[in-house]
């Protein structure tokens, strides 16, 4: 690799629950209603006891392929530093997508969302997975990508239903070499987050090389669907030279079938290609710690030891990893299922080596990589829920019995707590929430947030101008609160260039659309005649203030090892803004409240708070 390459979060995806070796033929159906006379052999073989299908007993699908990738997507990007928006490359590896075209990445794309990227569909069988991991890698490596996901996903089960064996077999025999799979294959996804540098609170897997190597020029393909196959003959008509799609499936052209006497050549292959990085320097076996694997069957277990052995390596049997018993084969999502379960349960630790290699027999490919476990680069911090106490909910009743400021600060409370917990999934909110926020994450917020802030004193001024005389104490404290606040974008200015910004770029960025929208609806209400339902306009923005931004601060000062100065900010507006509040508890009780009057404010703060999120999920977006 160029430059260095890292793992950076693991996910997976298992439908339903773990299906046991008698639950098999109720959910792939009986051939012709009779129990298979190859199932019991095969899994006495295969070491296989359990697995997953995305199909019920009825042989129903109730999962797609694309459906499985993006459960795998999300659950790795849950513990990821990354979030879906950030994004901006899509790597896939099935065996068979939902649909023939167009490739298997766009079908993902379109149902897990996120932005417009770029997208690579890696269609193969085993080695398909750590073709996709590659090349996801290489664009990282060569800095074309930095935040790249890769998922390999598969669901075979629907090429394995019984009905699918019985329109080719007028009798109950089912070829081994098509039957066989049956028992062996099964359904899961597994995904990774490959970046430019590690996460910043967990184990990350550095790249340190990968070898594919294709071997179909000198060996027939032996994994396959789409036609049939005679050593005498080779491959015939495909299925879309059949004269109907109905002929192409009584031809058993759809069948998935492999030679399994030919996966002794496989094993050899593989091994021979260990040798060949051991000659090369590149893979010394007594300095890896875990040695994962793909096989389909435990069967090739020992053909591998032996081969192994002959040259010299021996491998001790606490070294080796697969979950093949418990996930099954799961064909190109089989090495990523490995790698998650030795992360993300707490085997791996830092500075550990891991050894992967993936033989695949549809094309002969063999694929071996090396991996480094690498520590977080921090501990991590609590949670923004923990980080300090709550302040104070915005507003509370008076005593005495004031019915509509009752009903006002009810109804006040139910957008804040809706307000509140939004602010939870906005995706840099979100970051910091988890202990992932980075340095460029401090500076996008910043040089958004100081647009809005410098919009902050002028809409409250044109305010105090649009009240009229009768209310001069409510303008006066309008003005204060304006001159309060009107130099509060110099502290964002000097937390910028602080880390690593420049003056001139956050005075001179445009604002997000979610800033234009939120400054031009103050700028609005600002400018009619007495404009106090912006009352609830200050309600949201200055409950920020006083409830959450001395948390924000404390948890960014914490997980970027800054100075109380850098994030000044945030912990002034924490220690100040409940003063703000108590003026805007004064202006609710200087005789201005009417039931017209509180139903604006609540409209108020609902759109404050609508377009205030706004502002934070489209950070960057001018």
């Amino acid at each position: 690799m160029a430059h260095d390459v890292f793992i950076t979060s693991l996910g997976k995806f298992l439908p339903g629950e773990p299906i046991t070796n008698d639950q098999m033929e109720d959910y792939l159906g009986k051939v012709r209603g009779k129990p298979s006379r190859a199932r019991a052999r095969v899994l006495s073989q295969n070491g296989i006891t359990q697995r997953h299908y995305a199909i019920d007993r009825e042989q129903r699908t109730v999962l797609r392929n694309w459906d499985l990738a993006v459960n795998a997507i999300q659950d790795a990007l849950s513990r990821s530093p990354i979030t879906l928006g950030e994004m901006d490359l899509l790597v896939t590896a099935t065996t068979q997508g939902d649909l023939v075209l167009p490739g298997f990445a766009s079908q993902v794309h379109r149902a897990l969302g996120g932005p417009a990227c770029e997208v690579a569909s890696l269609h193969g069988i085993c080695s398909s997975g750590m073709q996709a991991l590659r090349a996801a890698a290489l664009q990282v490596s060569g800095g074309e990508a930095k935040k790249a996901v890769v998922c390999a996903s598969e669901l075979v089960s629907r090429l394995l239903k019984a009905r699918h064996y019985e329109e080719v077999t007028a009798d109950d025999s089912v070829p081994f070499e098509a039957e066989f799979l049956r028992w062996m294959l099964s359904d899961g996804a597994a995904a990774a987050v490959v970046q430019d540098r590690p996460h910043p609170t967990r184990l990350s897997l550095k790249v340190e090389w990968m070898d594919i190597r294709s071997h179909a020029n000198r060996h027939e393909l032996n994994m396959y669907v789409g036609a049939r196959y005679t050593p005498e003959t080779g491959f015939g008509p495909t299925w879309l030279d059949q004269p109907s799609v109905t002929e192409a499936a009584a031809q058993g052209a759809f069948n998935i079938k492999q030679d399994i006497r030919r996966l002794e050549s496989l094993v050899a292959l593989g091994v021979d290609g260990f040798f060949a990085l051991m000659d090369q320097g590149l893979l010394r076996p007594d300095e890896v710690d875990w040695f994962c694997i793909h096989y389909s069957s435990h069967y090739f277990k020992k053909p591998i030891v032996d081969l192994l052995g002959r040259g010299g390596v021996r491998i001790p049997e606490e070294k080796w990893f697969t979950n093949l018993s418990t996930r099954g084969n799961t064909g190109c999502a089989s090495i990523f299922l490995m790698l998650e379960e030795l992360v993300n349960e707490g085997r791996a630790r830092p500075g550990q080596r891991i050894y992967c290699m993936v033989p695949e027999s549809g094309g002969f490919i063999t694929c071996h990589a090396l991996l480094t476990v690498v520590g977080p680069e921090r501990t991590a911090t609590p949670s923004l829920e923990t980080t300090d106490e709550l302040g104070p909910l915005p507003l509370s009743p008076r005593e005495g019995g004031e019915p509509v400021r009752e009903q006002l600060v009810r109804e006040l409370t139910h957008v804040w707590v809706d307000f509140e917990s939004r602010l939870q999934q906005v995706p840099i909110l979100d970051k910091l929430r988890r202990g992932v926020f980075t340095v460029e994450d401090y500076r996008e917020l910043l040089i958004n947030m100081r647009q809005q802030v410098v919009e902050g004193s002028r809409w409250i001024a044109r305010a105090a101008s649009s009240i009229t005389a009768e209310h001069l104490a409510l303008r006066s404290s309008f003005i204060r609160h304006a001159r309060d606040e009107h130099r509060d974008y110099e502290m964002l200015e000097r937390h910028y260039v602080s880390v690593g910004g420049t003056h001139e770029a956050i005075t001179r960025a445009p604002k997000n659309i979610g800033s234009e929208a939120l400054s031009a609806w103050m700028f609005h209400r600002a400018g009619q005649e007495n404009p106090f339902d912006l009352l609830g306009a200050m309600f949201i923005i200055e409950g920020l203030g006083s409830r959450v931004a001395r948390r924000w601060g404390t948890a960014i000062r914490e997980q970027l090892r800054l100075e109380d100065e850098q994030v000044k900010f945030f912990l002034y507006h924490g220690d100040n803004d409940a003063t703000h509040l108590d003026r805007l508890d004064g202006a609710l009780g200087s005789g201005i409240l009417t039931p017209e009057l509180a139903a604006r404010i609540v409209k108020t703060a609902k759109v404050t708070a609508r377009l205030y999120l706004l502002q934070l999920e489209e950070l960057g977006n001018v």
